[in-house]
């Protein structure tokens, strides 16, 4: 099992903060990672005075279920770091990161990603459509 902070705005959707963007393809990835038995941790700039409600909004909306939002819910048990715990960081922002149009991730190129390392399965992999 996998835990894996997930960012919101360019990640999940495209970027139109303070509205939550439209789909880039990162629902029936995310809904095959949950049900494959892994946990996503919501780790976003968004905060309780700054619209973290519409994007909390927006996984249940979309059948996402979420173990976390900004933190690790049983890191407390064994550290006080204010970092929350994680195996993968899925983030627009991050090194590396293949962008569509340099604005939002694609999904694609993670879900490859995250078939290579177990997390979703090829049958899985070969059934999404990416056309946004």
């Amino acid at each position: 099992m996998q835990t894996i902070l997930l960012d919101f705005d360019g990640t999940c959707v495209a970027h139109q903060y303070p509205r939550v963007g439209h789909d880039i393809g990162a629902q029936q990835v995310l809904r095959d990672v949950v049900a494959n038995g892994h946990q996503l941790i919501l780790f976003t700039m968004r905060s309780p005075m700054n619209y973290l409600d519409d994007a909390l909004a927006w996984f249940a909306q979309n059948g996402i279920v979420l173990y976390g939002i900004q933190t690790h819910p049983e890191q407390s048990a064994w550290t006080a770091s204010p970092k929350a715990y994680g195996n993968i960081i899925i983030d627009d922002t991050m090194l590396g990161a293949k962008l569509i149009d340099g604005l939002y991730l694609d999904w694609q190129w993670v879900a490859q990603i995250l078939c290579q390392r177990g997390v979703i399965t090829q049958t899985q992999l070969g059934a999404y459509s990416f056309e946004c």
